[in-house]
């Protein structure tokens, strides 16, 4: 051991604050200390450096583990067919393939997964009785590419266009239909643009453009504003910042579409077009999300193509209530003769959540909103439900057996859902709400059925780490319309 070694020992045993050792200004054996540090007296007999210690016991797996809280590996669901790297494994990677460049090797994995939903539900709707049996497949193929770029795919076998394959009755006449449709529901490539220069330049570069092109499944600000699959483009500018405005974070999204846009505001017609963009922005302790987007609409609907644009915020208040206030604005349309305007006016949506004395798992929530004339969200697929999705259960469809709810357009409507959810031990979910709406004097529109008030409850839980089991129940009174109820049980298999 040299000289310089052994001070620095018995220095650290001393407790002294180093700033150099055989450095400038420091000569061969001496330690420069900080003016701030004060020695302490050395005491040999305290301060002893001896052998690491010997164990004597066997070593015990187990218990090294159990230093980590008995962490150990969770079972799970596997996908019905894995070719590649597998989706969940142990160990090291197996090396990349230098196809596309040095900097984005290539680690092929070919994956199938998804589940398979099955309902039993009865539904009075309109003074009708509806019982119905009815099953939805999902199936997800994801072929990755590279770290960044995959193509993917999604099949709805069962499912054409919110169209589900069903054993029913209405007011005891056979409603059964059979249902096989392989059109992909979503079919596109997805990457980034930065990982692929930088693969065929073999440089590393600073930036990310996250892209993706063929139809593609959009989901903005919840689905409130925009849940849809369309035939376009879309790309990101990811992880802006902004010091001298107080933002942490921006992401900007871009898109376009040409074909398969869903709206109501023109009916029946999905071969419009749709440009814009969506905006995140985290700052004001809370974030930001706005977006803007044109749908034109083509053919006979040319005259019915409208804007819409959208702004909300989110933040917690008193570390005691989160809260989100988002406006959605349709504007512009000139339908032309013979045509109804169906895309116009405001809507207000104002979301807010008790934070319990159990944040994770005990919810109580209050949404309240208000419609002027027919807003609509930018975009929204068949059995996505309406633009009040979101607002309650008592509000929000199946998309399997034509589950009942309440007014969900917001068409020159105004209300509100007081609910609970409680989690358990997040294996268990219990939903219990009141929601209630009445309409602005505006006849004519769907508000008609106005005042609405309803009861709804779920309760779901998983069976194990594939199975989930699920019920619903919803009756909502009706001033000026029949009733309505609806009851459904679900047992949903994940693969």
């Amino acid at each position: 051991m040299t000289s310089s070694q052994m001070i620095l020992k018995h220095a650290l045993g001393a407790g002294l604050v180093l700033a150099s050792i055989g450095s400038a200004g420091a000569s061969e054996g001496h330690v420069a200390m900080d003016a701030r540090a004060k020695p302490v007296p050395y005491d040999a007999a305290t301060y002893k450096f001896g052998p690491d210690p010997v164990y004597n016991l066997p070593y015990d797996f187990q218990r090294q583990l159990d230093i980590y809280g008995a962490k150990h590996a969770n079972p799970t669901a596997r996908p019905l067919l894995e070719l590649g790297r597998e989706m969940y494994g142990p160990g090291q990677f197996d090396p990349g393939i230098n196809l596309f460049g040095e900097k984005n090797l290539v680690f092929p994995q070919l994956l199938l997964y998804g589940d398979w939903r099955t309902v039993v539900g009865y539904n009075n709707t309109g003074g009708k009785d509806k019982e119905i049996v009815a099953s939805k497949l999902t199936l997800d193929l994801d072929l990755k590419i590279t770290a960044t770029e995959r193509i993917h795919a999604t099949f709805t076998p069962l499912d054409r266009r919110g169209d589900v394959a069903r054993v029913s009755q209405v007011d005891g006449q056979s409603d059964n239909k059979a249902i096989f449709d392989l059109e992909p529901d979503a079919l596109f490539i997805e990457g980034d643009m930065a990982r692929i220069i930088s693969g065929a330049t073999n440089k590393d570069n600073g930036y990310d453009i996250p892209f993706t092109a063929g139809l593609i499944p959009l989901l903005f600000q919840n689905g409130v504003w925009m849940q849809d699959a369309i035939t376009g483009f879309a790309f990101t500018i990811p992880a802006r910042n902004s010091p001298a405005l107080q933002i942490s974070n921006m992401d900007v999204t871009f898109f376009a579409g040409f074909d398969r846009v869903t709206t109501a505001a023109m009916a029946n017609n999905d071969n419009s077009g749709v440009f814009g963009f969506n905006t995140f922005i985290e700052a004001m302790s809370g974030y930001w999300e706005a977006g803007y987007g044109y749908v034109d609409g083509h053919d006979s609907k040319d005259n019915l193509s409208y804007h819409n644009a959208s702004a909300a915020f989110t933040r917690r208040y008193w570390d005691r209530i989160s809260n989100s206030v988002r406006v959605i604005a349709n504007f512009g349309q000139e339908p032309g003769a013979g045509q109804t305007q169906t895309a116009d006016g405001y809507l207000f949506l104002i979301e807010n959540s008790l934070i319990s004395s159990k944040p994770l798992t005990l919810v109580p929530y209050m949404n309240v909103w208000a419609g002027f004339d027919r807003p609509q969200s930018l975009a929204r697929a068949a059995g996505a439900g309406g633009v009040l999705l979101n607002t309650g259960i008592n509000f929000e469809t199946d998309g399997i057996t034509g589950f009942p709810t309440m007014d969900d357009t917001g068409h020159n409507t105004y209300g509100g859902a007081l609910g609970i959810e409680y989690l358990f031990d997040l294996t268990q979910q219990v939903v219990f709400e009141f929601a209630a709406l009445d309409a602005f004097d505006q006849p004519g529109t769907a508000a008609d059925k106005a005042p609405e008030y309803g009861l709804g409850a779920r309760y779901q839980r998983n069976l194990s780490n594939a199975w989930i089991f699920r019920t619903d129940l919803i009756n909502v009174f009706r001033d000026n319309n029949p009733d309505v109820t609806g009851v459904r049980v679900e047992v949903r298999r994940k693969f």
